[in-house]
């Protein structure tokens, strides 16, 4: 059985100048040498990630990072990656020597107050120095929880009192997450997933989303018919009764929505990740800048996953001509040399901070990322102006299909204001 992926954990960053113990702290939490501990100042260099269960709380991913007052050119790439850990954080472990505080402590402060991320101060090397009383009135006058901490201590005290905090500390989505599919259905009702036999999936394996979905349909005691697009029609015209919904992979929409009566709502594994890890109206808003792109203009194709590309990948080929396919039609004639759209491409957690050279973000499902920080993303390019979708609904709208593809959510909107009104 695989581990809880990445994207399904609560990311927990510590942060914290270097030398404070950050290390001992996270080998503390998980009782695993994870981090190397060591006197000299910069012994962490890029950011450690830890996936572990922290019990009660759940499966969680520890983020060890460097200290933001690192020096030098590689001291300020150091930093740079510690700052892009502030984007994925649910919840932030400020580490600070017990009588030391100061600028660096009150910048992550406001990164996290920035970006209203829960905060627990630990005020740690309490065997070697009193924490400063007017430290503490300030904490409490803020409000900001903070635990006095021996982490080479690595007995229960230690990590019980920051378990106990970081409980209370828990964001509410963690506690209620946002459903992939399991709202838009009941138990005993039909499925249908349309999965291609996809070359990027190891052979006995399908990919993250459409497993992900499987197993939300089996806890909510529905059933599922999986199947390919060649075999859709087949199969719906078998079943004695329409099914509740299908989804299907983005890339055989078209043939999906062929083999589909009209009576039977469809949609996409990636238009429900849009909901589930992001914000589905603003990313159906951002699919709208398609028809505002020309030719020369730039586009990003975030992918959250460092895979390697294959011949015909989605993220690198497909969708990349079915746009430069749609900005050429406003070309009449359009050689190809005038209707040629520029596309970047970022994976993993490596996004640009300057978004405004893009006239449109697009991003992948987002599997591998947790839902802060494509929040955080799609927080970043409405700020700054530019338009961002992701692969599914860019898909949809792309071939219009987007109404349909959409329907089963407003239909769920629909019943609910119905019920309210009853």
């Amino acid at each position: 059985m695989r581990r809880t992926p990445k994207g399904l954990r609560l990311h927990i960053a510590i942060f914290g100048r270097r030398n404070v113990g950050k290390s001992s702290i996270l080998n503390a939490l998980t009782r695993q040498e994870v981090s190397i501990v060591s006197e000299i100042a910069g012994t962490t260099t890029d950011p450690v990630e830890k996936p572990m269960e922290l019990l009660p709380i759940g499966p969680v991913l520890f983020i060890d990072t460097a200290g933001l007052d690192d020096i030098g050119a590689l001291g300020e790439k150091r930093v740079a990656k510690t700052y892009k850990v502030f984007e994925r954080a649910d919840i932030i472990l400020l580490v600070s020597q017990a009588n030391v505080w100061g600028e660096y402590e009150e910048e992550i402060l406001e990164e996290a107050r920035k970006r209203k991320t829960p905060i627990l101060v630990i005020l740690n090397k309490i065997d070697l120095f009193k924490p400063e009383q007017d430290l503490k009135a300030k904490l409490n006058k803020e409000r900001i929880p903070y635990v006095e901490t021996c982490a080479l201590n690595q007995g229960w005290e230690t990590t019980a009192k920051i378990k106990n905090e970081l409980i209370k500390l828990l964001p509410s989505d963690w506690i209620s997450p946002c459903p992939i599919i399991a709202d838009l259905i009941e138990a005993d009702d039909l499925i249908v997933l349309v999965i291609p036999i996809d070359k990027e999936a190891p052979k006995g394996r399908i990919i993250l989303p459409q497993e992900q979905t499987l197993r939300e349909i089996l806890d909510k005691k529905a059933t599922a018919l999986v199947v390919n697009e060649e075999n859709l029609g087949k199969a719906i015209s078998n079943l004695k009764q329409p099914p509740k919904i299908v989804v299907t992979d983005s890339q055989v929409f078209e043939q999906v929505f062929a083999s589909t009566p009209l009576d039977i709502p469809v949609t996409s594994f990636s238009i429900l990740f849009a909901r589930c890890k992001g914000d589905l109206k603003q990313l159906t808003e951002g699919a709208k800048g398609i028809d505002e792109l020309n030719p020369g203009d730039k586009i990003l194709i975030a992918e959250a996953c460092t895979h390697h590309p294959i011949g015909d990948d989605i993220g690198r080929v497909k969708i990349p001509n079915w746009i430069s396919e749609r900005v050429g039609s406003k070309i009449d004639p359009a050689p190809d040399s005038q209707c040629r759209v520029n596309f970047d491409i970022y994976s993993g957690h490596d996004f640009p901070s300057d978004l405004k050279q893009y006239k449109l973000i697009v991003h992948c499902g987002a599997c591998m990322l947790n839902r802060k920080e494509v929040l955080n993303r799609i927080y970043e390019a409405k700020s700054q102006g530019v338009p961002i979708t992701n692969y599914g609904v860019a898909i949809a709208y792309l071939h219009n299909k987007l109404e349909r593809a959409l329907e089963p959510f407003k239909k769920k909107k629909r019943d609910e204001n119905e019920k309210r009104l009853s």
